[in-house]
């Protein structure tokens, strides 16, 4: 049974960098990631725009501010501020020193600094329109090339190993909650292998997958989130769901994310008939904040009968903008279209959670020996909109201190004992991957029509009772099928999208990124108050 003092469940940037910084300071870290390669599969890889830096002008208070009106007001100062003054030095330290990031410069030389929406000041960093894919093959590089730090690539992690639940003595329920470890599935031989660890950090980024419409990669499920919450991990603010105001739109086409940084660049939002109409809803217009930019997107869509807004930067110079967007140039080419001379066809996406497991500073959950870093958590940071850029900061900033943390902590929490972790029992009842597409065709459907942009409470509770139905189906064919890393994620799926719904229904005033059209505060909201909907916890 294998040990590490440090097991990391993903391999984006917040992972890598919490495995960076254990191994700096002499850890023995193990990555695990269900992809080929660490630099591959994350939310990282997909992440176009850019990354918060330091503009002319600019100061922790002034970027401080900018998170705060963009998160509704609540946002929590003592993260936004850990954020705002460490970011920046971390983005120099690891990506610009350490990993040779490539970002785009300017004639100078220096960095060049782009705008995004609801920024006071240009102080985004980006590499073209593919800055996390760059990011994600400099920063995994240099893990790989890492004294100290195990890749387990091709490994899904079943669930977490829990003192009282997975240990041999009965007696261990009695004591605090502590994890243990993961059960891992090596995906090449299908059998599960228990990995015991001093401390674990979830690392696995986000759930857009859970809608039919996301920009999400296709592991975007919720793994994380959903074994912390099965594991009594303390999990926050999950209706706060960021939805994306423009990826590509065509019926035949993926959701294709076209970067905030266009707009940061001129792009206007236009309709079929070439009207501007973003400055009805925001004096900010294109550049407001996501979820006003989505909704507004949205309701034109709703108010003219139409699939679809447009985005329109075709007063930019068409060479410049190819040159700038090289990624999304290649993309649109292939449908047709030149970002230079055609307005894009847009609709809203889901897009990144502000909401997640509920950590400190340094990562801690409520569950000893269990931490998380990037979007699987919530630190506090976004609030109920996420200010663009600062994704890629947070799990930058989160998953060093999180490694410098368990490293500064290793006294206090050794290896446990291997001996009294139960092994997996593996069940070989064969699965039907026609089932598993239904199923989750009938999660995201439920979740974009009830859970989507614009919430109801008679659409929410349909929406609890179909995917509990659900739910049932899928953990009773689980618990004697062959495990598989898309039975794995079905399984996490169906529980983050309940999870979802349970805290959107609860919540009754629209803020942010949860919009309910019945928020009057007379109305009777009845959500069910289980230990799940109350704590997160696994009752």
């Amino acid at each position: 049974m294998p040990t590490t003092d440090l097991l990391i469940i993903g391999g984006g940037i917040a992972g890598c960098a919490a495995a960076l910084a254990a191994a700096d300071a002499g850890l023995d870290v193990t990555v695990v990631t269900n992809s080929k390669a660490v630099k591959e599969g994350s939310n990282t890889a997909w992440a176009q725009g850019g990354i918060v830096y330091t503009g002319v002008g600019d100061s922790p208070d002034l970027l401080a501010r900018d998170i705060h009106d963009a998160g509704a007001g609540i946002c929590w100062e003592p993260a936004v501020r850990q954020l705002a003054e460490l970011g920046p030095k971390l983005v120099k330290s690891i990506l610009i020193d350490r990993c040779a990031t490539p970002f785009d410069a300017d004639e100078a030389g220096e960095p060049h600094r782009t705008e995004e929406a609801a920024h006071s000041v240009p102080r985004i960093l980006h590499v073209g329109d593919y800055t996390g894919t760059a990011i994600a093959r400099h920063l995994g590089q240099e893990v790989t090339a890492t004294g100290g730090v195990r890749v387990l690539t091709n490994a899904t992690s079943v669930d977490l190993i829990l003192r009282g639940y997975h240990t041999e003595s009965p007696t261990d329920i009695y004591g605090r909650p502590r994890c243990l470890g993961a059960y891992i599935l090596d995906q090449t031989t299908g059998e599960v292998e228990p990995w015991v660890a001093g401390e674990t950090l979830l690392a696995t980024g986000g759930l857009g997958q859970v809608f039919l419409h996301t920009t999400n990669p296709r592991l975007s499920r919720g793994d994380g989130l959903a074994m912390a919450y099965r594991a009594g991990a303390r999990v926050i603010q999950l209706e706060y769901v960021q939805f994306h105001p423009t990826a590509f739109y065509h019926q035949l086409a993926p959701r294709y994310l076209l970067t905030e940084a266009l707009r940061g660049e001129g792009a206007r939002l236009i309709d079929g008939d070439g009207h501007e109409f973003m400055p009805k809803y925001h004096e900010l217009a294109a550049l407001a904040p996501r979820d006003v930019v989505a909704r507004g997107i949205h309701e034109e869509m709703l108010r003219r009968g139409e699939p679809c807004m447009y985005l329109d930067i075709t007063h930019r110079d068409t060479a410049w903008l190819h040159d700038r967007f090289p990624k999304i140039t290649a993309f649109l080419k292939d449908w047709g279209l030149d970002l230079g001379k055609d307005p894009i066809p847009v609709v809203p996406a889901a897009h990144y959670a502000c909401g997640g497991v509920s950590v400190d500073l340094e990562g801690r959950t409520n569950v000893t020996g269990l931490r998380a870093a990037g979007e699987v958590t919530c630190t506090g940071v976004h609030g109920a909109n996420r200010l663009a850029s600062t994704s890629l900061l947070e799990g930058l900033v989160w998953g060093w201190r999180a490694g410098q943390s368990v490293a500064g902590c290793r006294a206090e929490n050794p290896v446990p004992p291997i001996a009294e972790i139960l092994p997996w029992r593996l069940e070989r009842e064969e699965v039907d991957p026609a089932l598993i597409q239904q199923d989750w065709m009938t999660i995201r459907q439920t979740m974009w029509n009830y859970v989507g942009l614009v919430r109801t409470t008679r659409r929410m509770n349909r929406a609890l009772k179909i995917l509990r139905g659900l739910q049932f189906d899928i953990e009773t064919f689980y618990r004697r099928a062959e495990l598989t890393d898309e039975l794995i994620g079905l399984r996490n799926g169906a529980q983050a999208a309940i999870a979802i719904t349970h805290q959107a229904l609860r919540n009754r005033t629209s803020r942010g990124t949860h919009y309910r059209v019945d928020d009057d505060p007379r109305m009777e909201v009845r959500p069910q108050f289980t230990p799940q909907a109350v704590s997160g916890t696994n009752g």
